[in-house]
Formats: structure tokens, C-alpha cells, sequence
């Protein structure tokens, strides 16, 4: 018994691996989407799209915490220029959160994802525990490695007009 042809090409028996792994990724998405959504309106609360408020969490993380030295000079910068740098990170997230909600230009979004990721957990070196952004960040990576728009996305309507495409 067949069942219908996913986004990816070709008859799939229902249930086979290859749509378990599709809508595992798909699961996987939402998740680090919708953490990105509820990251942004959290923030936005507590102040910390601000000028004052970005600084003083970039401050805190430079003085408290034990990423390397050169990283923490990179820190500083960000923070010397919060007028601009938190209105970014506020319209990265929210950007992050929406597009991997919806699956559009997952693999892109993703891979942007895990830098973003990365450089905040080696912000946080030291004043958080090691695995609470650690996960996202390899999540993030293998959902842009897993074609994670392919299932339950925007990504997967695209993808059948375009199957070469890198961005799905």
C-alpha cells in the first residue's frame, strides 16, 4: 500500500523512515521556532530590546561571565552600539521565530539560527548552564542540514516547483 508523494519526490510507503525523519525535523522546527517567538515577547518585557537594557544584559555577560577575551571585545562593541544592535537582535529573533514557524527558507533561517545560537551561548559562558543553549544551537544546525521545511512548510510547496533548490 502506497501513500501519498512527499514534498521530496517519490512514492513513500506510509510510515517508512523517510516520513517519520521528515515530520520528526518538522516537529524539531516549530519547537525552535516557536522558542524563538516566545524569546522575543520575553524579552520585549523585560526591557531588553532597550538601549539600557541591552547593554546592561551585554555588561553583565562581559563581567560575569568567562567567554574568551577577544569574544567578550566583541561584546563591548555590540554593546557600545545598543541603539542599533538591540532593535537587530529583537527583529532577528522575532524573524527567526515566524520563519521556522511557517517553514519558509528554512535550511537559510536554520544555519543563521545556529550561529546566532552559538555566539550567544559563548556569551553566556559561565552564568548559564552549558546546555541550555547548547541543545538549540545543534537542533538549529541539524535542522538546516535536514531539510526541515520539507514537511509541514511553507518550504515543502516550494520545493516541489523548485527540488534543487538549496533553500529548502
Amino acid at each position: 500500500m502506497s501513500g501519498a508523494q512527499p514534498a521530496t519526490g517519490g512514492t513513500r510507503t506510509r510510515g517508512s523512515s523517510s516520513t517519520s525523519a521528515a515530520n520528526g525535523l518538522a516537529l524539531v522546527r516549530v519547537t525552535i521556532g516557536a522558542m524563538f517567538v516566545w524569546v522575543f515577547f520575553e524579552n520585549l518585557g523585560k526591557g531588553l530590546y532597550t538601549p539600557s537594557g541591552y547593554a546592561g544584559l551585554i555588561h553583565y555577560y562581559i563581567e560575569k561571565g568567562h567567554s574568551p577575551v577577544a569574544w567578550k571585545a566583541v561584546m563591548g562593541l555590540a554593546a557600545s552600539h545598543a541603539a542599533l544592535a538591540a532593535p537587530m537582535q529583537a527583529l532577528a529573533e522575532i524573524s527567526f521565530g515566524v520563519l521556522l514557524l511557517i517553514g519558509l527558507l528554512t535550511r537559510p533561517v536554520a544555519f543563521v539560527a545556529f550561529l546566532y545560537l552559538g555566539s550567544l551561548w559563548m556569551s553566556e559562558w559561565g552564568t548559564a548552564w552549558i546546555w541550555e543553549l547548547l541543545v538549540p544551537v545543534l537542533a538549529s544546525l541539524g535542522l538546516a542540514i535536514g531539510r526541515a521545511g520539507r514537511a509541514w512548510g511553507i518550504d515543502a510547496r516550494l520545493a516541489q516547483r523548485w527540488p534543487d533548490a538549496p533553500w529548502w
